[in-house]
C-alpha cells in the first residue's frame, strides 16, 4: 500500500499539495513515483509562471514513460526544487520530502474542494485499482 501523509491534499491526478497560509508546496505522491518508476528528468517551471489549476505545471520523465505534473491549485510558481536538476530520483527516494517539485503562492480565492484528504484518497487509489 502506498504512503498516504494525512496533512496533504491529493488530486486524482496524483499530486499533492501541502497548504501552509497562501504557499502551497506541490509534489508527486508515492502511488505517482512507483508507477513511474526511476525518475531521470524534471522539466522545472519558471519562477514567475501563472498556473491554472488542473494545467500542466512541468514535465517529468522516467525509464519507463514521460508524465506530466498537473497544478492542484491556482497560483505563481514561488520557487522550484533546483536539487532535482541534478538528482530527479530525490522524487523516487522522497516524494513528500526532499522530493517536493515546486512551490506556488496560492491565488486568492483558489477552490481546493476537488481536491481529497487521505482517506479520500485512499478509497479513490483502491476503487481504480479494483478496475
Amino acid at each position: 500500500m502506498a504512503s498516504i501523509p494525512r496533512d496533504l491534499l491529493y488530486a486524482e491526478t496524483h499530486e499533492w499539495l501541502r497548504v501552509e497560509g497562501s504557499l502551497g508546496t506541490v509534489g508527486i505522491t508515492d502511488h505517482a513515483q512507483k508507477a513511474l518508476g526511476d525518475l531521470t528528468f524534471v522539466e522545472l517551471p519558471k519562477i514567475g509562471s501563472q498556473l491554472q489549476q488542473g494545467e500542466e505545471a512541468c514535465a517529468l520523465e522516467s525509464c519507463k514513460a514521460a508524465a506530466s505534473l498537473y497544478a492542484p491549485a491556482s497560483g505563481k510558481v514561488t520557487e522550484v526544487n533546483s536539487a532535482l536538476a541534478d538528482d530527479p530520483g530525490a522524487i523516487n527516494a522522497d516524494c513528500y520530502g526532499r522530493g517536493w517539485i515546486l512551490k506556488i503562492e496560492l491565488a486568492p480565492g483558489t477552490n481546493l474542494s476537488n481536491l481529497k484528504n487521505a482517506d479520500q484518497y485512499d478509497r479513490f487509489l483502491a476503487a481504480e485499482a479494483a478496475k
